[in-house]
């Protein structure tokens, strides 16, 4: 399979948005905001979580609060049962 990113999603990985908030030492007072997106799996978020490792080491801000949303995309079709006839014409 050549897309990542369907491989991904067939092995039960969702979109996960992270909205980052953070103060950076230079402007302590200012709360400043950074959104990641990435595959991931909920309710671990191992991808999440490792970027926020690398974040604590390498970055020279310190973390406020993180907001997380997360959605599958790929999932069972569902279907409903509708009361009515559609005529098309």
């Amino acid at each position: 399979m050549s897309d990542p990113a369907l491989a991904r999603q067939l092995q039960g990985y969702g979109l996960t948005t992270a909205e980052i908030h953070y103060y950076r030492p230079d402007h302590p007072s200012l709360l400043q905001l950074f959104v990641w997106q990435e595959y991931d799996l909920a309710p671990d978020f191992p991808v999440l979580f490792d970027f926020l490792d690398y974040w604590r080491r390498e970055v020279e801000a310190a973390l406020h609060s993180v907001r997380i949303a997360h959605e599958r995309l790929i999932r069972p079709a569902e279907w409903r049962a509708v009361d009515g006839v559609i005529s098309i014409q």
